[in-house]
């Protein structure tokens, strides 16, 4: 008797449930995802800027507030070679290829000369202050390189460079 009433409500049922297959195809019931609530960007729009005090992927670079950051980058040769041709790309235009502040652009900039890096505070500072000012730039004077040059490790090369062309300067 079980059995029999099984077979049947089965052979009336099978009916239906295949036509929701199709319904539901048809009506295309809109379910909540959690994409839909999530923001979007058009095509060529920025980002949303980082939140502050976040920690990039590549870890700190630095912590503002803790004083200059140490060089963790030995001055050997990859790192000049890969140096110089950061510096020559990002900084040469306006420091100039030795550094003394008369690069090309540095006619354009009447009231804010670029740096000579080969005296005054480029010599006497720390590496980590260097690479503050790389990273963050001089407001109204030099832009922040932080994005020109992404990571740290490009930064620090760029100030053993600095460091170096200060040592192959001859003495004024």
């Amino acid at each position: 008797m079980i059995k029999r009433l099984l077979l049947v409500l089965g052979i009336a049922i099978t009916p239906f449930i295949f036509g929701l297959l199709f319904l539901y195809d048809v009506i295309k019931i809109d379910w909540i995802s959690f994409m839909e609530i999530q923001p979007s960007y058009s095509a060529q729009e920025d980002p949303l800027p980082l939140p502050p005090d976040s920690v990039p992927v590549q870890g700190a670079a630095y912590i503002s507030g803790l004083g200059a950051p140490v060089n963790p980058v030995i001055s050997d040769d990859l790192s000049l070679e890969r140096g110089k041709q950061l510096y020559e790309v990002n900084c040469a235009l306006c420091h100039g290829p030795e550094g003394r502040g008369n690069g090309p652009f540095a006619a354009f900039l009447v009231n804010n000369k670029p740096a000579n890096l080969l005296q005054g505070n480029p010599v006497t500072g720390s590496d980590g202050s260097l690479f503050i000012v790389i990273s963050n730039g001089v407001p109204g004077r030099m832009p922040a390189l932080r994005e020109n040059l992404p990571t740290p490790r490009d930064r620090w090369d760029v100030v053993n460079y600095v460091r170096h062309l200060q040592e192959q300067a001859p003495a004024e």
